[in-house]
């Protein structure tokens, strides 16, 4: 038998209050994981399985992810933070910067009308 868990109505709010721009608070420039662990004092491990096993949390963690995304792309965008350190933070988010240079494209033009003299 495990340990009995940390997570509790406190904790949740914690995190709430941490994803509601908390995170600022914590001297965070962007929501993370990391930041929210350090905070309820607890390994990113156990913020996953309460993940798992509490859905308010798991909202929780999933808005923490997209306003990580939003922030960094934001910021990016603006120039507020380092273009190299953005790209990074925002391929963990699906986003990359890559082209398709293996493609062709070969365009054919059929018409259906008859040519009338």
């Amino acid at each position: 038998m495990g340990r009995p868990t940390k997570y509790n109505k406190a904790m949740q709010a914690n995190a709430e209050l941490y994803l509601a721009d908390g995170y600022k608070d914590c001297g965070d420039v962007i929501p993370s994981i990391e930041g929210l662990a350090e905070l309820l004092e607890v390994n990113r491990s156990t913020l996953y399985e309460w993940k798992d096993k509490h859905s308010m949390f798991s909202d929780t963690l999933a808005g923490i992810e997209a306003k990580q995304k939003k922030v960094t792309l934001n910021n990016g965008l603006t120039g507020d933070f380092n273009a190299t350190i953005a790209k990074l933070v925002l391929a963990n988010h699906g986003m990359h910067d890559k082209q398709d240079t293996t493609s062709q494209m070969n365009v054919v033009v059929e018409s259906d009308i008859d040519d009338v003299s």
